[in-house]
């Protein structure tokens, strides 16, 4: 099975927050789980706000960077290139979808990752990208 995670799976991986156990049990599944690099770029971006929120010190933050380092390293995620059509797919997914579910853009281009990539399931704690993964015909969490 393949599994595409939106960034909130990853961030809930390597910090502390509410959905922390939740995520921890889904990797504990055992099924692999695709890694672009725009969930790093987004990722790193997230592990940042928590410091400049001050919900996490830059020690926390320079322990997940290179935590996340280290588990690429070893493999593992399933790493993938940005899917070629995936904005084609994302502005689609905007216009039919984008009116009733209020989607954002990163919702919607993650959705389209997944779909790009073949992805069976789309694990996220964001409702409004659980309904749209959902409408689609994606499986999630």
């Amino acid at each position: 099975m393949t599994v595409y995670a939106d960034t909130s799976f990853f961030v809930s991986l390597y910090t502390v927050d509410t959905h922390s156990t939740d995520a921890r049990e889904l990797l504990n599944s055992g099924i692999r789980i695709w890694f672009t690099p725009l969930h790093f770029g987004e990722w790193t971006h997230a592990i940042a706000q928590q410091v400049f929120h001050r919900r996490a010190s830059g020690e926390a933050a320079e322990q997940a960077y290179i935590q996340m380092k280290e588990d690429r390293e070893r493999g593992l995620w399933v790493e993938a290139s940005f899917p070629e059509r995936a904005f084609d797919v994302c502005a689609d997914l905007a216009r039919k979808f984008g009116p009733r579910l209020g989607t954002r853009t990163l919702d919607s281009l993650h959705v389209a990752c997944a779909l790009e990539l073949k992805a069976e399931r789309f694990w996220t704690f964001d409702e409004r990208q659980a309904k749209l993964a959902n409408t689609t015909g994606l499986r999630t969490n």
